[in-house]
């Protein structure tokens, strides 16, 4: 997961319902939430504060989990300006669960595997919820080993057991149909997963599907475009992802994950198709000012986002500096792995690097809201 000062909308796709009426139809409101993370405490609780009234629930980010398996408060959520965001919260009847993020494969199969440990855990979840009077955890547990589903699952449903009225969200991956990940025979694995869907509709109140970081994993729709396409999100691809996780997962709890971000590639044309080498995650404030900079106006693409190419090496490093200097979110290298995928012949009159700067607008979010 990738966040700016409030990561994402977390969109309740069950919510929007036409009631069986007869004289009328009523349509009822997105739940609408936002992950806050503890590395942007000071940005990201003004701005959930200053629209705290369109938010059905806000998810402080986070705790995580140390090398022995007990939580640690990487945000410090008994402190300012925590808990005057959390009263806030209270009074605006907005619900607060806090994120339990957890990234160590080889600890998590270590803890959840035995059974002393994975109970432990789970008794002090409850323990932390209750005592500070959350409205529930959401469980964001990534790079889990597939040989992990059912230690995943069993304490899952210990949790669930443990919390009683209390509300247990699970955070998850989105599941790509196969069909879509393989341009040929998919290889004998490609339908193992460290997600028990069933478990996870069976104990999870809320499950927000990590519909970001599209990247290339849709070969699909990569073939079916012509020119540079590194979506964050695609719609297509959305509705791709719920339509089969829907298929095990009770739509009434599905949420869709929206980024509040983008990424800057690299990007080499080759005789057919492209090579993208990511630089790093971005804020738009820093996609704008930068587009300002060298007189470029974004274009809508072929994933209903937004995007423009430039050559970074004729810039001054003026511009490079000021455009940078908007940037809010953390510098590196990113997280993603270098990414090579087909997307249709290059321009053999064009085959000098270049990069593009894409991004999800106010535009692109209503799409996949709609």
């Amino acid at each position: 997961m990738r966040f700016a000062p409030v990561f994402a909308a977390a969109l309740l796709l069950g919510a929007v319902q036409v009631a069986p009426v007869q004289a009328a139809t009523t349509v009822l409101p997105l739940e609408v939430s936002g992950w806050i993370p503890y590395w942007r405490t000071a940005t990201g609780t003004a701005d959930a504060l200053a629209h705290i009234s369109a938010f059905t629930t806000i998810n402080p980010f986070g705790y995580t989990i140390k090398n022995d398996g007990t939580l640690y408060d990487a945000m410090k959520i008994n402190q300012e300006p925590w808990s005057s965001l959390i009263a806030t919260a209270k009074l605006k009847k907005v619900r607060v669960i806090p994120t339990v993020m957890w990234s160590d494969t080889e600890a998590i199969h270590r803890i959840l595997s035995n059974q002393t440990t994975r109970i432990a855990l789970e008794d002090e979840i409850t323990k932390l919820v209750y005592d500070n009077n959350f409205d529930g955890i959401d469980i964001d547990f990534e790079g889990k080993m597939a040989e992990d589903k059912t230690y995943f699952a069993t304490f899952l449903k210990g949790l669930y057991q443990r919390m009683g009225k209390k509300w247990v969200s699970c955070t998850i991956e989105a599941r790509t149909p196969i069909s879509s990940r393989y341009d040929s025979t998919p290889p004998a694995d490609a339908g193992i997963y460290a997600n028990d869907f069933v478990a996870i509709n069976k104990y999870c109140d809320r499950v927000n599907l990590m519909t970001y970081d599209q990247g290339s994993i849709d070969v699909k729709l990569n073939a079916a475009k012509t020119g540079p396409y590194i979506p964050v999100a695609d719609t297509a691809w959305i509705e791709k992802v719920v339509n089969l996780t829907a298929q095990t997962i009770s739509k009434k709890k599905l949420v869709i994950g929206i980024a509040t971000y983008g990424y800057e590639y690299n990007v080499t044309p080759l005789t057919q198709g492209y090579r993208y080498d990511l630089q790093w995650a971005f804020n738009p404030r820093y996609a704008l000012s930068l587009a300002n900079s060298l007189g470029i106006s974004p274009v809508r693409n072929q994933a209903g986002e937004l995007s423009f190419s430039y050559q970074r090496s004729a810039l001054p490093q003026s511009v490079l500096d000021a455009a940078e200097a908007g940037n809010m979110t953390s510098s590196g290298t990113g997280e993603l792995p270098t990414t090579s995928i087909s997307t249709g012949a290059s321009n053999p009159s064009s085959l000098q690097p270049f990069n593009i700067v894409w991004w999800s607008d106010s535009v692109a979010i209503k799409a996949k809201v709609d």
